[in-house]
């Protein structure tokens, strides 16, 4: 009991480190200029100060745990788009509606953000024995 909850622990935080990098990569070194000069154009300054990363930081550690809750029911592929579509379609729903989503990303991030996710259910299963069968 204690080596499954120490195997689930670690696969969590090893899907929020990934999830951590991914991002940080690709908001701050691949797309920054991009997300800067779309909110200029809106009037406003795109936040990356530190409390905006912590926050961050938290949020990927809850995407971790939500894919390492639905891992223990879905196989691979299932847990990657149910994920998926609850952190990234419905955040980017969210943004449109407050008219921030720069449309033009959405090329780049629909792909990268999928891959994300599917790497990150993969650390969840690799780790944390998640489904091991399926």
């Amino acid at each position: 009991m204690a080596n499954q909850r120490r195997a689930a622990v670690v696969s969590v935080l090893a899907a929020t480190v990934w999830i951590i990098v991914s991002e940080f990569v690709r908001n701050e070194l691949l797309f920054k200029s991009y997300w800067s000069a779309h909110y200029l154009g809106l009037g406003l300054q795109f936040p990356s100060g530190p409390v905006n990363g912590a926050v961050w930081g938290l949020w990927s550690l809850l995407l971790a745990a939500a894919i390492a809750i639905i891992a223990r029911r879905f196989t691979l592929l299932q847990t990657t788009l149910l994920a998926w579509l609850m952190a990234f379609v419905m955040m980017w729903v969210v943004i449109w509606n407050m008219n921030v989503l720069p449309h033009g990303l959405l090329v780049f991030a629909v792909p990268l953000s999928l891959l994300e996710v599917f790497v990150a259910a993969w650390l969840v299963r690799r780790f944390g024995g998640a489904g091991d069968a399926r």
